[in-house]
């Protein structure tokens, strides 16, 4: 006596079950590899999760992003030097393109020694001071349009033949 009649007799299983486990017992004598609808549950999950989770650091990566440019925006807006009044044209460039600028001489002569930085604050620039300037660079390199080095005037070659002709950092064409 079979399993299958042993199990029928005892009333754990009826007919329509067994025929139903005789069927996947044949299928998967024809085909060995088939996954069984278990395994194809699991995989399925297991890809849902992998997705999920790819969402879930895309998501916490924007949240970071959108952190650091509210830091960066406070930073700006507390710091930010007053240029009103400016009426000494400083030119700098920013991704390839001159722009201007209208500061006062004071401002001007303190971008000329590094004192001061340019920073962008959405589609316009800000002036701050350099501690600041540097703060904003930590968080995003982009964002800081000028900064002077104070150490570019110490580097001067010794040797340069034009060492007794500097041309003035304030030079207006």
């Amino acid at each position: 006596m079979s399993l299958k009649d042993q199990l029928m007799k005892a009333g754990l299983a009826d007919a329509k079950k067994a025929r139903k486990a005789e069927h996947e017992k044949r299928q998967q004598a024809k085909d060995p590899n088939a996954e069984t609808a278990q395994q194809l549950a699991q995989k399925a999950q297991a890809e849902k999760a992998e997705r999920d989770r790819e969402m879930n650091r895309a998501q916490q990566e924007e949240k970071q992003r959108r952190e650091l440019a509210a830091q960066i925006r406070q930073l700006i807006e507390r710091h930010r030097i007053a240029r009103s009044g400016g009426e000494v044209a400083y030119q700098f460039t920013d991704e390839k393109k001159v722009k201007k600028l209208y500061v006062t001489a004071a401002q001007q002569s303190q971008l000329v020694k590094g004192q001061v930085g340019i920073v962008r604050l959405g589609e316009g620039y800000e002036l701050v001071p350099t501690v600041v300037a540097e703060k904003i660079r930590q968080r995003d390199i982009a964002a800081v349009v000028l900064l002077n080095t104070r150490a570019a005037e110490a580097a001067a070659d010794p040797d340069d033949p034009y060492a007794a002709y500097q041309i003035p950092d304030d030079l207006m064409w």
